[in-house]
């Protein structure tokens, strides 16, 4: 069980990261830094659009309409954040105590 939760908080940071990235790239591209007629650029951004949309898709629909501004990815970086510190330590603990009595 233990390992599982190990495997679950790597996810969670990975996911972490990836949003980061997002975030960034999403900036760089706003302020012209660099562009989507580069292939690499467009291949990355896309990619990183898959991963990441299916997570924003659920939090768009129930948030208000900001305009230009795109608060999911903030709500994502939260939730992960819950996840890890609160959540995924408190199982881990109960886990603990109910099987070794720690």
């Amino acid at each position: 069980m233990i390992a599982f939760l190990r495997i679950v908080e790597v996810l969670l940071n990975i996911v972490w990261w990836i949003i980061i990235v997002q975030a960034i790239l999403s900036w760089l591209i706003a302020f012209n830094v660099i562009n989507t007629y580069n292939d690499m650029v467009r291949s990355i951004w896309n990619a990183l659009q898959r991963m990441t949309e299916p997570l924003y898709r659920p939090i768009r629909r129930v948030l208000p309409d900001f305009g230009a501004l795109d608060l999911s990815p903030l709500v994502v970086l939260l939730v992960i954040y819950i996840l890890q510190t609160i959540i995924i330590p408190s199982i881990a603990q109960s886990y603990l105590t109910a099987t070794y009595g720690v």
